[in-house]
């Protein structure tokens, strides 16, 4: 049946067309009040309707045909024998693999695919598969956009306590995840139901962390393994370093005992490049940077106490707050301590003496961030009190570059990892700096703030692209830069390189120059002893008393005749008032002491 019906009619059915005229008004019916209908009239009840106007729905629901799925496992202990074949039996698998090895057709499929694989072989010996065709491309292709960054996603403490965000580490495979460990670094601070877990966050999951790891003590750092990406190292709080394997669940594998352990938190652990990749170093508060093998966290490889004096006594030894390791020097490292010196040291050195090379003192308060230029290693970047200082290794006295003092304070910073003349800091207002001392050096390029919470973490992907930062209630905001901030601009090593030298060149001078000023004065200052010493070795002992006593006596005459020429004075004017009295006594007395004094100087 059709919903819609036309119909048809002429023109000339319509009929005759209506003229309308004006006319003055009728009045046709004229009722008056009547005051008696009024009174009978009842009000009803007001009655609420609702009209609605739409057209009825009807709910369908399609689904396609639904396929079950069940989880399946095999496990294969040893490859395709048969069952007349014990695998365990030596002469029965070597019988076997003669009789196959002597059968036509494993000869014939073994040559067919032995040239399929040698085309493979020598295709990818002589092609580069890697190889970027359009790297200058994209370099030259950068514009000049003003630089910005955005939160891709902000990861929070699921636990009702609130903690720190202390340490983050990316994963080594450039995969999508980050590990967040959490700690409450006040002293004495720490509730007793506050949670001890650290997670392990999926970039693109932020409601739910991937998975848990439980330590017997808060967790201050955490670090991947960049051999092994299963396997991530961790420091706690009261001083035990522990290890987890993710495939063996959120429990570590092994601890470090109590007692040959550190004293104090560890502040930060780093992976060695060693063969078995294994190896690691930590530092902590309690003086001392200790070696360790996971294999074996019995006790530590080796310890080195951070006393400057060299005499190492744990005593003596400053805390450290930041560690430094550069895998192309893999026998030197670098120490921040709480007290703001940074320790270069050798540990390939024989003694621990020589262990300690030198010290670069600059900052006021602990370096929470230490770390080398991933294009030029010898100069290396320092955060703490409320300034980012930049030093040169041939540069011992001070650094060659720093920032201008913040109203904030800095709590961690790092290198770019694809430009370098750029690196960020983060402060206790939150905000995160991106500086670029090749655009301007007064000012931060990018100054954004993250969150009204301080900022107490920071790590940059190894892309440049991605920037995690952690906050004091346990937040970490994911942030992306623009393509100017992580794409190397065209001739910038070239310039970093020759401002690196400028300023070292410069800081050289002016070492030499303070060191030729306090020589001189040291100089001046042995000089002047000498000829005291001098003197006193030439006057014999009774010239020196005849001596003495003549200045004595001469300073009491020159008192008496003073006294004597005041009184003669003051005879002189005493019929003069009391006020003319007192002016001139005063007078005479400034005479006389104007010529007492010039009587001493001749």
């Amino acid at each position: 049946m059709e919903i819609v019906y036309v119909y048809v009619k002429k023109r000339s059915e319509f009929g005759r067309q209506c003229n309308f005229s004006d006319r003055m008004a009728e009045i046709n019916v004229d009722i008056q009040p009547d005051p008696v209908l009024a009174m009978n009239f009842i009000e009803r009840d007001p009655i609420d309707t609702g009209v609605q106007c739409a057209s009825d729905m009807s709910e369908h629901e399609v689904n396609t045909e639904r396929f079950e799925m069940e989880t399946r496992g095999i496990n294969h202990v040893e490859g395709g024998w048969p069952k007349d074949v014990n695998p365990l039996e030596m002469e029965q698998t070597i019988r076997f693999r003669k009789k196959v090895e002597k059968d036509e057709n494993y000869i014939n499929v073994i040559t067919q695919l032995g040239s399929l694989m040698d085309h493979c072989i020598k295709q990818n010996n002589a092609i580069n598969i890697y190889e970027e065709y359009f790297e200058e491309e994209e370099m030259a292709g950068v514009t000049d956009e003003s630089p910005s960054a955005k939160t891709i996603n902000v990861f929070r403490d699921p636990n009702p306590i609130k903690r720190t965000a202390t340490h983050l580490s990316w994963h080594p495979d450039r995969s999508r995840k980050l590990a967040v460990a959490y700690s409450c670094l006040e002293f004495q601070r720490c509730l007793a139901d506050m949670s001890y877990d650290s997670y392990i966050w999926d970039l693109e999951i932020p409601n739910k962390p991937e998975m848990a790891f439980r330590p017997a003590s808060p967790l201050v750092c955490l670090e991947y393994n960049p051999k092994d990406s299963h396997i991530l190292i961790g420091g706690c709080y009261n001083g035990q370093i522990a290890y987890w394997d993710t495939r063996k669940g959120g429990l570590p594998v092994e601890l470090t005992t109590v007692e040959l352990g550190h004293r104090d938190p560890v502040y930060n652990v780093i992976w060695l490049q060693s063969k078995t990749g294994t190896d690691c170093f930590s530092g902590s508060t309690d003086g001392q940077v200790m070696w360790w093998d996971i294999r074996k966290l019995s006790e530590p490889t080796e310890t080195l106490v951070m006393d400057i004096s060299r005499k190492s006594i744990l005593e003596n030894a400053l805390g450290a707050i930041s560690l430094e390791f550069e895998p192309t020097m893999p026998t030197k490292f670098m120490v921040g301590t709480e007290q703001g010196i940074v320790i270069s040291c050798n540990r390939k050195a024989k003694t621990p003496a020589e262990k300690i090379v030198c010290t670069f003192s600059g900052h006021h308060g602990p370096i929470y961030s230490l770390s080398r230029n991933p294009f030029y290693p010898k100069n290396f970047l320092t955060v703490g009190d409320w300034t980012a200082r930049i030093w040169s290794e041939e540069s011992r006295e001070s650094s060659i570059m720093w920032t201008k003092y913040h109203m904030a304070y800095l709590t961690d910073g790092c290198w770019s990892t694809t430009r370098p003349a750029v690196f960020f800091t983060t402060k206790m207002d939150g905000t995160l700096d991106v500086w670029d001392f090749l655009f301007k050096q007064n000012d931060p390029t990018l100054s954004l703030k993250v969150c009204d919470d301080p900022l107490f973490s920071l790590r940059l992907q190894d892309n440049g692209r991605f920037i995690g930062c952690g906050s004091k209630l346990g937040t970490v905001t994911l942030l992306e830069v623009s393509s100017g901030l992580c794409t190397l601009q065209r001739n910038e090593k070239n310039l970093a390189s020759a401002m690196f030298e400028r300023e070292t060149k410069r800081e050289k001078i002016l070492e030499a120059r303070h060191r030729e000023m306090r020589l001189k004065e040291r100089t001046k200052a042995e000089g002047k002893e000498e000829d005291a010493k001098e003197e006193v070795e030439e006057e014999k002992p009774e010239e020196t008393l005849e001596r003495v006593q003549k200045e004595f006596f001469e300073i009491i005459e020159g008192e008496l005749r003073r006294r004597e020429r005041a009184r003669a004075k003051l005879k002189s004017i005493v019929d003069q008032g009391e006020d003319a009295e007192e002016e001139d006594d005063e007078i005479v007395l400034q005479k006389e002491e104007k010529e007492e004094e010039e009587e001493e100087e001749e």
